[in-house]
């Protein structure tokens, strides 16, 4: 990848306002984000966070992906996450709050 390819990425930080797992997925949990504008995103986290524990949270998304649908929910972007050798994630989150929608360069 290209210097000029990865700016394309418009990296963004999100406040989660609403979510719930996904019935009949054990990971996937539906998200309501604020990004400066509300969005939904679907996201394979469920086996590391309750959905009451998110609510509240900052995350850094890739905000223009092109929905995809997942498990018949449209996802409007895609969080980003670390992962441990045993799969697990770890959400990146700004360590002081930050307005939803600011961008990340």
């Amino acid at each position: 990848m290209t210097i000029d390819e990865f700016r394309q990425v418009d990296l963004r930080v999100a406040k989660i306002v609403a979510a719930e797992r996904v019935p009949g997925s054990e990971k996937l949990v539906k998200l309501g984000i604020d990004l400066g504008e509300t969005r939904q995103l679907v996201a394979g986290i469920g086996n590391a966070y309750a959905p009451e524990e998110l609510v509240g949270r900052e995350i850094i998304v890739v905000a223009n992906l092109e929905p995809r649908t997942l498990m018949g929910l449209e996802s409007q972007g895609m969080l980003l996450a670390a992962h441990g050798d045993d799969g697990v994630p770890f959400l990146l989150m700004p360590d002081k709050e930050v307005p939803p929608g600011s961008k990340i360069s």
